[in-house]
């Protein structure tokens, strides 16, 4: 039996120092014990096969029970998983970072279980390590998943190399797994700190994206009017989202917080944001301002094509142009005019989603 090496860290301000060794020691093949919200794990590098075969043997595990991998961003998802379902996105943007997994098809051949926790030690292992992270909780298979130091280390102390107290975990209850592999449905496999109502709230829940210029005007207006429309409505299934494809953090114009004023809505705390592949992969409808907006998104992700479309198809067309032109300079009747044909096709999509 070999000498486990013990540290104590801080989770808010954990020392630099203890999480690169702990991270030197995930890449060499070494196995480390460390905290998540939920449980405590023990940590191995998936691509060292000595060191998944250790982990599988320590934990006295069926070799048919794959091991989740932890992640640090939701960029890695595509490392893993292919075909990766809307819902998926979904459930990522609420709760990720947090205690949920989710069960994916994976880019070789069967399923894979990811998650990235919601712990600033456990994630800056896995960023410095910089291999794909597996960590099952820290405990022999059929006991109780330990949510204290003291607990995860009593039967592990000599069979891991590294272990980290950071004294009790934030929640104290395993990750809530998703099985997102039917075509169909989210499937709730095991319910922990999550509830599998908020799961399918979450999963169900149509999101609308608009998206213009700047996100200061046209995008807010739509973003706004949709929001006020759905709470007449008294729907919560919807989620309104709005971006600029050249956004800067500003806030709405003047006349866009005069004109919405008027219909009785404050956006005088938006801050315009960017685009993101985050925003477009969640979203069930997109809905641009103009040809030249659609053009780019489609060569920033093709594959929405068949949910992206230009707002102004949704309005009274008095001619053929389809752009929504860029209100920005332009008198205030200008922007009115703009509020109007929005108006009108917001009228309709809050008919059809």
């Amino acid at each position: 039996m070999s000498v486990t090496k013990i540290v104590k860290l801080d989770n808010l301000i954990p020392e630099e120092g203890h999480i690169k060794e702990a991270a030197d020691i995930l890449a060499s093949g070494g196995l480390v014990v460390m905290p998540t919200e939920t449980v405590y794990g023990i940590a191995a590098n998936m691509l060292d096969k000595k060191a998944v075969d250790r982990l599988y043997q320590i934990k006295q595990r069926p070799k048919d029970k794959p091991f989740s991998v932890h992640i640090d961003s939701i960029e890695e998802v595509w490392e893993f998983a292919e075909e990766i379902p809307m819902r998926a996105y979904k459930l990522m943007s609420r709760f990720w970072p947090g205690p949920l997994t989710l069960i994916l098809k994976a880019k070789a051949e069967g399923t894979v279980g990811i998650r990235m926790p919601d712990n600033e030690i456990a994630l800056r292992i896995i960023r410095s390590a910089a291999v794909p992270v597996v960590c099952p909780s820290a405990n022999l298979s059929g006991k109780a998943a330990p949510v204290n130091f003291k607990e995860a280390i009593k039967d592990l102390e000599g069979l891991v190399d590294f272990a980290i107290d950071a004294g009790p975990t934030k929640l104290g209850v395993e990750s809530t797994i998703v099985d997102l592999t039917s075509a169909c449905c989210s499937q709730v496999i095991r319910e922990g700190a999550i509830k599998k109502e908020e799961i399918e709230s979450v999963a169900n829940k149509k999101t609308v994206l608009f998206v213009c210029t700047g996100n200061s005007c046209r995008s807010v207006m739509a973003k706004a009017l949709l929001e006020k429309k759905i709470r007449e409505l008294k729907r919560h299934d919807v989620e309104v989202l709005s971006a600029g494809m050249m956004a800067s953090g500003m806030g709405a114009t003047e006349e866009t917080k005069e004109l919405l004023r008027q219909e009785g809505i404050d956006v005088s705390v938006h801050r315009s944001q960017r685009i993101t592949k985050e925003m477009l992969d969640r979203s069930d409808i997109i809905l641009v301002m103009e040809k030249l907006q659609e053009q780019r998104l489609l060569q920033l992700d093709p594959r929405i094509k068949n949910r992206l479309f230009l707002l102004k198809e949704f309005a009274k067309i008095s001619n053929n142009k389809m752009d929504i032109d860029d209100p920005i300079g332009r008198p205030l009747e200008f922007y009115q005019e703009t509020l109007r044909v929005i108006a009108e096709a917001i009228e309709r999509i809050a008919q059809i989603i």
